[in-house]
């Protein structure tokens, strides 16, 4: 069986086990979402096509993956008025695993190993909190939210931020959603500076 669904202004054909990109959408890795603006149904010789939807039709996901699509460059010029403008940009992406098409309104099965996968942070917060760190908070932009977001990634000193490369500020704004966050507050090098302050 397969279907054809509408997510994000695009419309993709998917059938079970398939892996596909979508324009993002809310929540975790390892939750499950459902998309329910299906636009044909087929199983075999047997199609049934929505008008526009099918009722009670709907494809049911896992998250995968949040990240973002490769950077494009975004030109405008103006002749003979010295404009010029470049901008760059990398569209948010949730890769999604279809693990059911439902019909007859039937509801998806909840992920199974969410409670598990919650409990792995507190655990971690727990370690961090025993070996001590920096005050992350010091960094621009950073507050509570953020700097427990660092922790439960792993990163709680200042040295560590310090030495990322920009493969690693890609993972990291990737990784806990920070959207831009790291470049465009500068941590990279204000932790330097705070670094070198220390060690001086």
């Amino acid at each position: 069986m397969y279907a054809v669904v509408k997510t994000g202004g695009k419309q993709y054909r998917v059938a079970k086990d398939d892996i596909l990109k979508v324009e993002r959408l809310p929540g975790e890795a390892g939750d499950v979402v459902t998309l329910e603006d299906v636009l044909m149904l087929g199983d075999g010789a047997d199609v049934t096509v929505g008008a526009p939807m099918v009722d009670g039709a709907s494809v049911a996901a896992e998250i995968l993956e949040q990240k973002r699509d490769k950077k494009i460059i975004v030109f405008k010029k103006r002749r003979r008025q010295n404009y010029r403008r470049k901008a760059g940009h990398r569209q948010h992406l949730t890769v999604l695993k279809v693990t059911d098409i439902l019909t007859d309104g039937a509801k998806p099965k909840p992920a199974a190993k969410k409670a598990a996968k919650k409990e792995e942070p507190k655990a971690d917060k727990a370690e961090t909190k025993a070996a001590g760190g920096d005050d992350l908070k010091q960094l621009s932009g950073v507050g509570p939210a953020l700097e427990k977001k660092l922790h439960e990634a792993g990163v709680t000193t200042f040295a560590q931020i310090a030495a990322w490369t920009e493969k690693d500020i890609e993972e990291f704004d990737e990784k806990l959603a920070f959207h831009g966050r790291i470049e465009r507050e500068g941590w990279v090098d204000q932790a330097k500076k705070i670094v070198k302050g220390e060690q001086e």
